[in-house]
């Protein structure tokens, strides 16, 4: 593990408009993968996407949205009618559960309509910070940071952060990265976790950033 120290001074041995240059120059085609229409689609996919592969959430949400599209749609919708169309995502039950209490909540406090702050968007159900986030930045192009396994895993390995949670890591990259470049951080750090930069094994001989990656740096150094 690096130490605070370790961290520091890999922070500061690029810097940030470099890292995110090389990792656009990586992924120019970083962007959502989820398919959707509208805000509130994206809000449904992105809770169905939790432990689940965004493939996967595309070839339920294809059939889904053909029946089912709006949040009045799913607002009427019973947990036993709506968890066979989603249990290929697993977790359906609470998903389901998730999914009608956040249509109901759109329906009820916001006027149908996906509200467009971070506040807002915590009190709908099955809501978390990264949910909101992905809303916030895909949906309406919003500064926003969303952190997933991938963005933690990746901004671990380049020691962009150290910290032990999704929020905490969250807070190393906004104070790292400028507002602006947040949204294109995000996709292209996934894009990264996702195609090169992988748990178990990671395709560093690819990888532009290999000579400021710490992960790299001491892997280099124990072989």
């Amino acid at each position: 593990m690096l130490s605070v120290f370790a961290v520091s001074l890999y922070n500061h041995n690029m810097n940030a408009d470099k890292i995110l240059e090389k990792l656009k120059t990586m992924h120019p085609d970083a962007r959502c993968e989820l398919n959707f229409e509208t805000p509130f689609q994206l809000l449904v996919a992105v809770i169905l996407s939790a432990q689940c592969t965004d493939k996967r959430v595309n070839i339920v949400t294809d059939e889904l949205f053909k029946k089912y599209s709006t949040p009045a749609d799913f607002a009427a919708l019973s947990p036993e009618e709506l968890e066979p169309l989603i249990h290929s995502c697993g977790f359906f039950r609470n998903k389901a559960q998730n999914i009608i209490l956040a249509a109901r909540a759109v329906i009820e406090r916001f006027g149908g309509e996906v509200p467009r702050t971070m506040e807002e968007l915590l009190t709908i159900p099955g809501t978390g910070r990264k949910t909101a986030s992905v809303v916030l930045t895909v949906a309406f192009g919003m500064p926003a940071m969303p952190v997933d396994t991938h963005v933690f895993r990746v901004a671990h390995r380049l020691a962009l952060s150290d910290g032990k949670t999704p929020d905490a890591v969250e807070s190393d990259l906004k104070n790292e990265f400028k507002p602006e470049d947040w949204n294109a951080l995000h996709h292209a750090m996934i894009f990264h976790g996702r195609y090169i930069c992988k748990a178990a094994r990671p395709a560093c001989g690819e990888c532009a950033l290999r000579g400021e990656c710490a992960y790299y740096i001491n892997e280099k150094k124990e072989a």
